[in-house]
C-alpha cells in the first residue's frame, strides 16, 4: 500500500513539474516541528505563521520548494536584493487558494501586484537567527521594492503568553505562530530550532475517490475519499464549498485537512477540508 501511495505522489509531482515553464535546483529548506509545552519560549523569536506559498529567492529567480521557477513579472522582483531569501508569497489571511491561483500561472500577469514576498530567513548566512533577523531588517529597510517585506519577529516570555498571542492571531483570521530559536543556524531539514504552533492539527492526504452527494448536494460530490501516508482511508465532506462539490480536486491530487486528534482506529477525528496543496 505504501509503495502504491509513493507512486501516486510521484505521479502528482511529475504532472505539476511537466506543466512548469522552467526548473531550478530544489532548495534545501529548513522545516519546522510541532511546538509542545515545556519548550523554553523565551529562547525563541515568535512570528505569525502565514498561510501562503513558500518560495526561495535565489538572487535571480523565485523558486518553489520543488525547484520550479515561479513566473513572477520582472517588475515584481526588479528591486529584490542579491541575497538568498526564504519567504512566503502571500496575499493575506485566509487567501491561500487565491495565492495559488496567482503563482501557479505559467506567464507573468498583473495579479502579482496584489502579492507580497514575506521574508523570514537568510539561508546562506552563517550567523545565528537573532543576527540573521537584524540582517533581514536592514535589507528590508534598504529595499526599494513595494513587494518585499520582512516578517515581524517578537520575543515572548512564557507559554501562557504564547497561547494568548496564538488566540489573538487566530481570532483575526491567522493560521498560527512560528518560533525561531535565537541561536539557531540555518540547517536544512526538520529541526526543533524551528517550531510551529497551531490550534488544531493539519495533515495531507491523497484524493482516491468521491462519494456522491445526496439531498441538496445531489448531482455533486458529497465527500472526498482520502488516503493517508500509512495507507488508511477516510472520508471528508466538511469544509467543501458548493463550487468544490461541483468541481472537486482531481483524483491523485494532494489536499490539506484539519482535524482534532485521532480515533482509536488511528483515523482523523472531525476532519475538515482546508485546501488543495500546490505541488509545483
Amino acid at each position: 500500500m505504501v509503495k502504491i501511495l509513493k507512486v501516486i505522489f510521484f505521479a502528482a509531482l511529475c504532472s505539476f513539474a511537466a506543466a512548469s515553464t522552467a526548473a531550478a535546483e530544489p532548495p534545501a529548506i529548513m522545516q519546522a516541528r510541532k511546538y509542545s509545552a515545556g519548550v523554553v519560549v523565551a529562547d525563541y523569536f515568535v512570528s505569525e505563521k502565514l498561510d501562503g506559498v513558500r518560495a526561495r529567492w535565489n538572487g535571480k529567480q523565485l523558486v518553489s520548494r520543488y525547484g520550479n521557477v515561479f513566473a513572477a513579472p520582472a517588475w515584481f522582483v526588479s528591486n529584490f536584493p542579491r541575497h538568498v531569501l526564504d519567504g512566503e508569497l502571500w496575499l493575506g489571511r485566509g487567501k491561500y487558494q487565491q495565492t495559488v491561483s496567482v503563482v501557479s500561472r505559467q506567464k507573468p500577469h498583473e495579479d502579482w501586484r496584489e502579492l507580497k514576498f514575506m521574508v523570514f530567513d537568510l539561508p546562506d548566512s552563517p550567523l545565528p537567527f537573532f543576527e540573521r533577523y537584524a540582517q533581514m531588517r536592514a535589507l528590508g529597510d534598504q529595499s526599494l521594492s513595494p513587494y518585499l517585506n520582512v516578517i515581524t519577529q517578537q520575543r515572548i516570555a512564557s507559554h501562557s503568553q504564547l497561547m494568548m498571542l496564538l488566540d489573538d492571531v487566530v481570532s483575526r483570521g491567522g493560521e498560527g505562530l512560528m518560533l525561531h530559536h535565537k541561536d539557531a543556524l540555518y540547517r536544512p531539514g526538520r529541526t526543533t530550532h524551528l517550531l510551529k504552533v497551531k490550534k488544531l492539527d493539519d495533515a495531507e492526504a491523497i484524493v482516491v475517490a468521491y462519494k456522491a452527494g445526496k439531498g441538496k448536494y445531489s448531482g455533486m460530490v458529497g465527500s472526498l475519499k482520502l488516503r493517508m501516508t500509512n495507507g488508511q482511508e477516510f472520508y471528508v465532506g466538511s469544509g467543501l464549498t458548493n463550487a468544490l462539490r461541483a468541481d472537486p480536486p482531481a483524483l491523485g491530487s494532494v489536499i490539506t485537512y484539519r482535524h482534532q486528534g485521532f480515533t482509536d482506529k488511528g483515523l482523523p477525528r472531525f476532519p475538515v477540508y482546508l485546501r488543495q496543496r500546490l505541488v509545483k
